[in-house]
This record gives C-alpha cells, sequence and structure tokens, in this order.
C-alpha cells in the first residue's frame, strides 16, 4: 500500500497529538465551567465556545493571506510553531481560572492560536501532499484525526471522573508541545543554516 511521503507523515503525527490533547478535554469542558468556576452555566459555556470560534474565524483569513502573499514557507512553519507553543500554555489557565472571564480570556486567545496554526498546517500540507494521492492522503490524516479525537473523548472522561480536571489540562498542555517541538524539528530540517547562527 502507497505510504504518504516523510514531510506528510510528521505533519499527520504533530496533528495527531495537538487535537489529542484538544480532544480529550471535549467531554468534561462544560462540567469543568459549570462546576468549578464562578459565573459557569450552560449559556456561558456556550458563550465561551462562540468566543473561541469567532476570534478564530476572525483572524484566519488576515493570516492565511499573508502566508500566500510571502514566498516560501519558512513563515507558515513560524506562524504553525509559535501557535503550537501558545496552544500549549493556554490549557493551564483552566487550572488558575477561577471566573468566567478567565475563560472567555483564555478562549480567545486559543481562537487566535488556532487561526495561526490552521492555515499554516493546510498550506504545508496541501504543498507537500503526493501527486496522485491526494484522496489517500487526505483520508490518512481524517483517519489519524477521528483515531486521536476518539480515543481522546474515551479517556478524557474517565480521567476527569476518578483523578481531577487538572491532570487533563497539563496533558492536554503536553500534547500540544509535542506537536510544536515535531514542527520545530521539521522547520530545522528545512533551514538548517537559521540555528547554525
Amino acid at each position: 500500500m502507497f505510504r504518504p511521503n516523510t514531510f506528510i507523515m510528521k505533519l499527520i503525527l504533530s496533528d495527531f497529538f495537538l487535537q489529542s490533547g484538544w480532544g480529550i478535554l471535549g467531554p468534561v469542558y462544560a462540567i469543568f465551567i459549570v462546576n468549578r468556576i464562578e459565573g459557569g452555566t450552560i449559556g456561558t459555556v456556550g458563550l465561551a465556545i462562540g468566543i473561541y470560534w469567532i476570534s478564530k474565524a476572525t483572524i484566519q483569513p488576515f493570516v492565511s493571506h499573508y502566508m500566500d502573499v510571502v514566498k516560501g514557507e519558512e513563515d507558515d512553519l513560524n506562524f504553525l510553531m509559535k501557535g503550537l507553543f501558545v496552544l500549549s500554555i493556554t490549557p493551564l489557565g483552566f487550572i488558575l481560572a477561577t471566573n468566567i472571564w478567565h475563560v472567555f480570556l483564555i478562549e480567545l486567545i486559543r481562537g487566535m492560536a488556532m487561526a495561526c496554526v490552521l492555515p499554516a498546517w493546510m498550506g504545508l500540507f496541501t504543498r507537500h501532499i503526493d501527486k496522485d494521492w491526494e484522496a489517500f492522503s487526505w483520508g490518512i490524516r481524517n483517519t489519524f484525526l477521528a483515531y486521536s479525537m476518539g480515543i481522546a473523548a474515551i479517556f478524557g472522561g474517565f480521567i476527569a471522573e476518578f483523578i481531577g480536571f487538572d491532570l487533563i489540562f497539563v496533558f492536554v498542555s503536553l500534547s500540544s508541545l509535542i506537536s510544536a517541538i515535531s514542527v520545530y524539528h521539521i522547520k530545522r530540517k528545512m533551514y538548517p543554516l537559521e540555528y547554525e547562527k
């Protein structure tokens, strides 16, 4: 069976770690806000999620336009790597959060970071995809994505029930950090001279 090239597989693995990290939060996010955050209600859960999506949607076109205007891939890798590093810090904010406004701020920052990550990742994936194997390559990516989200959701519920929320946020942070480090190694291999200065 055909196997996607190494660059594509590294991007897929980076995405796997990112999505499995944030996916573990999915089943318990609303419970966390309602039970542990002052001002947390079902309504404010919806508002927090809305802040994430709207901030991401608002910033994403400008970031992606910039990445297409600037030639080369170094800017894409920078946006991807730095966005992932921000995403590795934001879940730790939930551990410290006590008021719903803290959650809103964290979601705003997370949305801005994802607005940098997603267009960069998709642009790199699209440019490096193997010719005549586009459907299979995207299929492999979506298979990894589905597994990461499914497995994470199962474990997320049990971890929250038996160990607590804080460990979930630490796991999300570490998983996002692994994703960022993997992109750092991709960039270092593509632009070795930059790291020899």
